[in-house]
């Protein structure tokens, strides 16, 4: 997700994004511990996500 899409989101929305996003992050490092996945850039990249979605958060928060 880009930036400029995470900031249109509402709170309610970001919830929901976020809580789907950490489900799916976890799902994808025990994949990656049983048999290597095929791109691991995406592991990274979910963090990257949840970390902007996380910040999106706090900031709406406030």
């Amino acid at each position: 997700m880009k930036n400029a899409d995470i900031r249109n989101l509402s709170a309610g929305d970001l919830q929901n994004k976020l809580a789907e996003l950490k489900a799916e992050y976890q799902k994808t490092k025990l994949a990656h511990r049983i048999s290597p996945v095929e791109n691991p850039i995406q592991i990274r990249d979910l963090r990257r996500t949840i970390a902007r979605l996380e910040t999106e958060v706090t900031a709406k928060q406030q």
